[in-house]
């Protein structure tokens, strides 16, 4: 049972690279990373560069809060950041 600071964060597995798909996502919309970042923030997302760069390099799993505010951010839905056809 999780306690009331436990987070839920997405597990990349399957060869799903959620990461290169926000990165290629955010790209696209000529954002830098810091500037997602900046609007993670703004849309409540408690994030650092750090932890952000490491998400799209695959080494850190997202949260769920995460994914949908990158959603709204880059006007897509879960779909295209899980790359499902």
């Amino acid at each position: 049972m999780k306690n009331k600071e436990s987070i839920d964060r997405v597990i990349q597995i399957n060869n799903i690279d959620i990461g290169q798909n926000i990165s290629k996502l955010r790209k696209a919309m000529n954002l830098k990373q810091t500037d997602m970042v900046a609007k993670l923030q703004t849309n409540g997302v408690d994030i650092s560069i750090y932890s952000y760069n490491r998400i799209e390099k695959g080494t850190q799993n997202p949260t769920v809060v995460f994914l949908y505010a990158c959603c709204h951010i880059l006007e897509c839905d879960m779909n295209m950041i899980f790359d499902f056809k």
